[in-house]
Order: C-alpha cells, then sequence, then structure tokens
C-alpha cells in the first residue's frame, strides 16, 4: 500500500527483481489537528464505518505479514520476508495512520483512555467470554482456554487505563507501569480449532487484537507529544501484548501462518479483493455524500494494493 512520493524500492527476489514502492518508516503520531474527533462528526456515518472496516483490515494485514516475515525467513526466502516486513510497515506506518486521521481516532489522552476502556470493558465482559463459552460448547477446548485467559487480561488493562484516567484528570496519582507481553511464537501449521464458529471468533478476535495495538501505538504517540511518557509506556507496553501474545496465541490455533507459497496466496488474494472490490466500493460511497478526502484515500489505497498483490504475485511466481 504505497502512494504520492513514496520512494520505489527493488525487492530481488533470486533471478526475479520485482518492483514494489514501499513507504518510509513513518512514526505513529498523534493528528494535527487539536480537534479530530469534532472533524471526523462531520463525516457521513458510512465513511466512518467504511474507515474502521480499513483500519481493521490494515491493522490485521500488518499483524500477519510480520508473522508471514518471519515465516519466510526461516524458510530460507529472505527477499519475501523483507518484503512481508516492508508492506507490513506500510500498512500500519502510512494506511491505518491516515485512516485513522481521517476518522478522527486520536483525541486528548483522557478521550484516548476512555475509549480504551470502553473497549476492553467489552472485550472482558461480553465478547471473550461468550466466545469462551461458545469455543467450551462446540469441544474446542484449548480455545475456550485462551479465550478465558485473554478475557482476564482485557479486564486488567481496563483496571490499568482506569488509574492511569484518574490520574490523568486529576493531576493526582500516578499512572501505572504495564504488564509484561509473553511473546508467542507463531510456527506455520494447520488450525488447531474443528467448530466453523470458533474459527470465526478466532478471526474477529484476531482483528480486534491487530486494530488495538495499533490504535494504542497511536494513543502511544498522543502521549508523549504531549508530556507524559508515563502514559506512553502504558500504551505500548499494552499494545505489546495484544499483538505479541494475544493475536499471535489466537493465530497459533487459527492456522494463520502456512507456508511461504501457502502466505503468499493468502496475501494476494487478500490484496487483490481490496484493489478490486472493497476500497473501490468505499471510494465510491464517500464520493456519493461529498466525503471527499476519503473517496481520495480510498481510491489511493486500491492502487498501492493493486501494486501489493503484483509483488506478492511475482515473488510466489519465483517459488514455483
Amino acid at each position: 500500500m504505497f502512494r504520492h512520493s513514496i520512494r520505489t524500492l527493488l525487492v530481488s527476489l533470486c533471478a526475479l527483481t520485482a518492483a514494489s514502492q514501499a513507504a518510509p518508516a513513518l512514526a505513529l503520531a498523534a493528528p494535527a489537528d487539536p480537534h479530530p474527533q469534532q472533524a471526523a462528526r462531520a463525516l457521513h456515518a458510512q465513511t466512518l464505518t467504511d474507515l474502521t472496516t480499513a483500519m481493521k483490515g490494515e491493522a490485521f494485514a500488518h499483524a500477519s505479514y510480520s508473522l508471514f516475515g518471519t515465516q519466510a525467513d526461516g524458510a530460507a526466502h529472505a527477499a519475501i520476508g523483507r518484503l512481508f516486513r516492508t508492506t507490513a510497515q506500510t500498512e500500519l506506518n502510512e494506511h491505518l495512520h491516515e485512516a485513522a486521521t481521517l476518522a478522527g481516532v486520536v483525541g486528548t489522552n483522557a478521550a484516548n483512555l476512555r475509549q480504551a476502556i470502553k473497549g476492553e470493558t467489552y472485550e472482558h465482559q461480553v465478547m471473550y467470554r461468550g466466545f469462551a463459552t461458545q469455543a467450551r460448547q462446540d469441544g474446542d477446548t484449548k480455545a475456550a482456554e485462551l479465550f478465558t485467559e485473554i478475557a482476564a487480561d482485557e479486564g486488567h488493562h481496563r483496571d490499568a487505563f482506569r488509574t492511569a484516567l484518574a490520574a490523568v484528570t486529576s493531576g493526582h496519582g500516578t499512572v501505572p507501569a504495564p504488564s509484561a507481553a509473553k511473546t508467542v511464537a507463531v510456527p506455520a501449521g494447520l488450525p488447531q480449532v474443528s467448530a466453523a464458529r470458533t474459527k470465526t471468533n478466532l478471526d474477529t478476535a484476531m482483528h480486534g487484537e491487530a486494530l488495538a495495538y495499533a490504535k494504542y501505538m497511536l494513543f502511544a504517540a498522543q502521549a508523549k507529544q504531549t508530556g507524559n511518557p508515563a502514559l506512553a509506556r502504558l500504551w505500548e507496553g499494552t499494545a505489546a501484548v495484544e499483538l505479541h501474545e494475544h493475536f499471535a496465541g489466537e493465530a497459533v490455533l487459527a492456522g494463520r501462518v502456512g507456508t511461504t507459497k501457502a502466505n503468499l496466496n493468502k496475501a494476494i488474494t487478500g490484496e487483490r479483493s481490496e484493489a478490486t472490490t472493497i476500497y473501490p466500493g468505499f471510494a465510491k460511497q464517500a464520493t456519493a455524500v461529498g466525503d471527499t478526502a476519503a473517496a481520495s484515500y480510498f481510491r489511493n489505497t486500491a492502487a498501492d494494493e493493486a501494486r501489493h498483490a503484483a509483488a506478492f504475485q511475482a515473488a510466489l511466481n519465483q517459488l514455483r
């Protein structure tokens, strides 16, 4: 997903060179608009919904491609590993960042904490507990155990954010230190669950964890910019748990990572769908309601996705 004046990176794939434009390693900074959420409210409701869908897709691609890159490295496909990692960073640092700015995701430190508390409360009290019950009913005990564990973690996150919010709003007390992430390795493998419902719930959960990571990194940048390094550390530490522990654990059970060839095929399918159907559809809807900036974002992203698909296809052709 590469755009405008972004330089071209030539990815060497053995004898084949696949051209792929790459985004620079941008910092996940907060929007320059001091009231981004007010600006976002001027967008049509459907545009905001589409931007949220886009952010979930970009965050999920970032998390997945990072894992695919690690797998490719281990399979002695170093150039493909670099391609996955470069693309993953573009998904996070460019496209998700721009969608978040348009949607007004980042607010004040207090607003960001309230947003996170709401999300963590839902996951703790409703989503993961429900997923655990369903997995247990369907005989997927490993998933039930993981969902139960993550539900408890999200409750701890909520409590830490509540304490931080009290400190931020009152000027008294301290922001708690984050929990350390227990990094989960994700080897290539088949799904470890059998029920279709569990597989669907794992997909929903992975999208949520990937998005939480991305949003919390944006919130960390906002905290740094406003002179609250302790809050930034809490955001970053919690983000690491969401990505390297929760998303990774769910990816193991879902069989998210396959062979290098399988991973490239997954990436090609996803990128082509976004390039030809999802983002053009979003652009058409945004244009129809007069949200021109969002429409431009969707069109540009669609073009980027097509280039990603071509780069991944070139890599796959070299493997055959």
